[in-house]
């Protein structure tokens, strides 16, 4: 049996997706960013994945690592604050290793997105355990490996397991121990974006 394989029109599916997700919670993202930062992560994502949408249909690039790229890209001039720059690096370093592959495997995916992973470790100086995105999406990105349903239940899983931890990065860690008990809005939207690429696999 050979593994299935994806292609562009998959990988715009799952920008399409995600955006949907996020416009959907977006008001979630915000209460939860209203407790422990600056009370915009729902607004300035939704605006970034309407975006993305919006230039993905206007042009559609012709490799899922082009598509990655282009919609790091937008995240990047679209959206203020921190996530911009942190969610483009994800999808950018992502599409980057998936190189100019016109489809590429799960397996593939799951490598490509370890490494955009690291990108945004790189970039925010986070680790596991600092209640940041990477709660979730270290978690996930790993057991994409397994199946796309692993990589969302470990990524809700990982956001979850934020709600006990203290912040040590970001905006959340200027409240010290009053960003204990609450659940990171950059975890949980990362779960979203690991969620909509299960939902896109079927």
């Amino acid at each position: 049996m050979s593994e299935e394989t994806y292609g562009a029109g998959f990988f715009r599916d799952w920008m399409t997706a995600a955006a949907a997700a996020v416009d959907r919670e977006a008001d979630r993202l915000t209460e939860l960013d209203s407790a422990i930062g600056d009370a915009d992560h729902g607004a300035n994502l939704k605006r970034g994945f309407a975006a993305v949408t919006g230039v993905l249909e206007k042009e559609p690039p012709a490799t899922p690592g082009a598509v990655l790229v282009t919609a790091g890209r937008q995240l990047i001039s679209t959206v203020g604050g921190a996530s911009g720059p942190l969610y483009g690096t994800l999808l950018r370093r992502t599409g980057k290793a998936l190189g100019d592959a016109e489809r590429v495997s799960r397996a593939g995916l799951a490598e490509a997105l370890t490494a955009g992973v690291a990108a945004v470790a790189q970039l925010g100086g986070a680790q596991a355990g600092d209640k940041t995105m990477l709660d979730a999406l270290l978690p996930g990105a790993e057991a994409l490996g397994t199946s796309f349903a692993a990589a969302r239940e470990a990524a809700e899983a990982g956001a979850r397991a934020t709600v006990p931890l203290r912040a040590r990065k970001g905006r959340a860690s200027y409240l010290g121990e009053r960003s204990v008990g609450h659940q990171d809005p950059g975890a949980t939207s990362s779960a979203l974006l690991l969620a909509a690429l299960a939902e896109v696999a079927g």
